[in-house]
């Protein structure tokens, strides 16, 4: 058994396509194909379901795409831990992040890349369902979500901070100059909201519940700068997290209000896959994370604006 039928193994699964598995892996067709037979002769099992396309692949050989993700994830660590020894960490590191938390993913990358200057990351804005199957299926070495998941499986989780919801405002409207703003007055506003298919909205939703309210945004969007880029006018509102405004900031004629919420928002951190060893690569950034503060930075900016909105004691 060769690594490369493996490779084509797992691109095949990747991509569900005989000729686009092909040139994923900068082969021909024929030999992908023929590598794939090989492969079931070697091991005596069907792997592939064959038809006139590729049609998925067999029990036996969902458990085979298993093991070669493994072996292969172990032979790239293999090579890591190696570079190490060598002098230097190398490679790539494949960070997966959830589209809230990507406003302040730079907060780590920024200061790993400074540490290992011949590593390179590849970054993606990932649901929380496409990162536990990621994970699972070694494509991922570490990701940034909501660590109370419960879909995450195995995994091993650092607490990075927790989302505390900020309302933002028109500097003339109705609640920008008041302490504290409830769930049930923000309902009330001309919203933009991110859509309910994104797990930020959906806690954002048990908070107006927990109100009274329903909230009912003239606007959703799937990405935060979606929400962003409707603020310019000075006419919606809309609920943040305190780690967007690391990257998005208060625009000219809004206002930050504080928003009643618990005491302990939503936990956003760093998850890796549990096995042993870690991969190198995920080790190397969660010793950046423990010593980057992201909690202490996004707490102290959120001062800083709240300052300057005229709130002069930190917000809890």
């Amino acid at each position: 058994m060769l690594l490369r039928q493996l490779e084509y193994l797992v691109s095949l699964a990747r991509e569900r396509h005989f000729a686009r598995a092909a040139d994923a892996c900068y082969v021909s067709q024929p030999s992908l194909s023929a590598a794939i037979r090989k492969l079931e002769q070697e091991l005596d099992v069907p792997i592939v379901r064959r038809g006139r396309r590729f049609e998925g692949l067999t029990p036996e050989g969902e458990r085979v795409l298993l093991w070669a993700q493994r072996i292969l994830a172990e032979r790239d660590a293999l090579r890591h831990e190696l570079s190490v020894m060598r002098g230097g960490l190398t490679g790539t590191l494949r960070l997966g992040a959830i589209p809230t938390a990507m406003p302040v993913v730079s907060l780590l990358t920024t200061p790993f890349c400074e540490r290992h200057t011949q590593a390179r990351v590849t970054l993606e804005s990932l649901s929380s369902r496409d990162i536990t199957q990621k994970l699972a299926e070694f494509e991922l070495d570490v990701a940034m979500t909501y660590l109370d998941d419960d879909t995450l499986g195995q995994v091993r989780k650092t607490p990075l901070y927790e989302e505390r919801y900020l309302l933002l405002t028109p500097e003339d409207g109705g609640l920008a100059e008041l302490p504290v703003a409830t769930w049930a007055q923000v309902s009330e506003q001309p919203l933009c909201l991110l859509s309910p298919q994104m797990r930020n909205r959906r806690i954002m939703n048990g908070y107006f519940t927990d109100d009274g309210v329903t909230a009912t945004p003239a606007i959703e969007s799937d990405t935060v700068s979606g929400l962003y880029s409707h603020l310019r006018g000075n006419h919606w509102s809309t609920v943040i997290s305190h780690a967007w405004l690391h990257m998005f900031g208060v625009p000219a004629g809004m206002r930050v209000v504080p928003l009643k919420s618990p005491a302990h928002g939503p936990r956003v951190g760093l998850v890796i896959a549990a096995r042993s060893p870690e991969p190198v690569l995920a080790r190397a950034l969660l010793d950046v994370a423990r010593q980057a503060g992201v909690h202490t930075a996004l707490d102290e900016l959120l001062d800083v604006h709240l300052m300057s909105s005229g709130y002069s004691a930190q917000f809890n």
